[in-house]
This record gives C-alpha cells, sequence and structure tokens, in this order.
C-alpha cells in the first residue's frame, strides 16, 4: 500500500480543476507536468497547502465554449501532487498520482483565476482498493497489438520494462501515455473496470494501426 492512502469519507468535495486535453490521469498512475501560467501557478501554491489536490479534466471538443473557458467532460480523476520542483524561470514541475475518479457537480466561483468545482466520487470507491485479486486480462493479446500500434506510430518501447510491468499498471500507464484523441482517452477513463480499459485499449490500438501505414502516416 503506497505512503499516503485516503479514506472515501476524507476526500475533498471542492477541487481545483485543470482542463487539459489529452493528458489523462488515471488511478494509481503518475502524470508529470509543467506549470507555467500565472493562474496554474496559483493554483499548485493552494493546492500545495491544502492537502496538494488538484483535479484534472479534458475539455469536451462537442461543446461550445464559454467566459470561463472550455467545457469540460463531466468526469475527471483528482489527483495528488506527489513531487514538486520549481525552476529558475519560475516554472513548477509537477507529478500528480491519480487519487480516483470524480464526477463535476457544478464548478464555483473562481479562486485566484484558476477554475474550481464541486464534485462527488459516486460508484469510484473501488478506485482507492489497494489490494485484492489481479484483474482478468488477456496480457497476450495487449501485447499483440501494442507492437504492430508502437510500429505504426513510430513509438520505441523498453520492451524488458513492458514485460515486467504488472497487468494493471501496464494497462493504466498505456492509456495515459499513447496517443489517443480526446474521446478516445475519455472513454479509457470513464471504463467501468481495469478488464474493460484493456479490452478498449486494444480496439483503439488495432483500429489505429490497421489505419495507418507502415511508416506511420495515414494510409
Amino acid at each position: 500500500m503506497p505512503a499516503f492512502h485516503p479514506a472515501f469519507d476524507a476526500l475533498p468535495s471542492e477541487i481545483p480543476i485543470f482542463p487539459l486535453g489529452g493528458a489523462l490521469l488515471l488511478p494509481g498512475g503518475r502524470l508529470p507536468l509543467n506549470i507555467f501560467e500565472p493562474r496554474y501557478l496559483a493554483m499548485t501554491e493552494d493546492a500545495l497547502a491544502a492537502g496538494r489536490f488538484l483535479g484534472m479534466v479534458q475539455p469536451d471538443p462537442g461543446l461550445p465554449r464559454t467566459e470561463l473557458g472550455s467545457q469540460t467532460y463531466r468526469i475527471g480523476c483528482l489527483g495528488r501532487i506527489s513531487s514538486f520542483a520549481e525552476t529558475e524561470d519560475g516554472r513548477y514541475l509537477i507529478s500528480l498520482t491519480g487519487v480516483i475518479r470524480y464526477r463535476i457537480l457544478e464548478e464555483v466561483e473562481l479562486r485566484r483565476g484558476y477554475r474550481r468545482a464541486r464534485v462527488e466520487y459516486g460508484d469510484y470507491g473501488p478506485d482507492l482498493v489497494q489490494e485484492g485479486p489481479p484483474p482478468s486480462i488477456d496480457r497476450a493479446g495487449l501485447l499483440g497489438a501494442l507492437r504492430p500500434y508502437f510500429r505504426a506510430r513510430g513509438i520505441e518501447a523498453n520492451w524488458e520494462a513492458v514485460e515486467n510491468t504488472g497487468d494493471a499498471m501496464l494497462v493504466t500507464t498505456l492509456s495515459m501515455l499513447c496517443p489517443f484523441e480526446v474521446r478516445e482517452k475519455q472513454a479509457l477513463l470513464e471504463a467501468a473496470s481495469v478488464e474493460d480499459r484493456a479490452a478498449m485499449l486494444v480496439a483503439l490500438m488495432q483500429m489505429d494501426s490497421h489505419g495507418m501505414a507502415p511508416e506511420g502516416r495515414p494510409s
């Protein structure tokens, strides 16, 4: 079990949200971020002073912009700042560790220029479970889809590290790192289980690699 393991009833009901398309955070995953906009520098400072929590969420490309900016999907992932460094030019380099998914109920007033929301964690309590039986994943099928996908995309991989990564973490890492479209990333986030996410991941990689020429350009 990790050193930090929050209880479900101790999770914050209001959180800062960071809308960022294509940046997927999943429970247990780690997301590095380069923070430089003044409002997000303020958000990071406030998060560090109050539990280190902030919520990643993707803008919904199917919705029009509002005075607050892009409208977001309703489902995001709460992260906790697990590492932090400040650069000489005033940026913050942070890593977020995914804690649990959440649903946005409503946005509340801005604070120091950044957006905030009232959220609920609903049925996502299992995201906090650290122990239990391992997920039942078709690992051979996953790796069989991964190799041609990486070839089509021109992505180099450390296959020894891939082979040594556990099933659940492999699914989490690939879902976060593979360059899928925003809607596809959102579907992976909202998958009901690791098994469902793994099956969706295989399907996305197969469709993508079949639609691309060997050198990685659309066929």
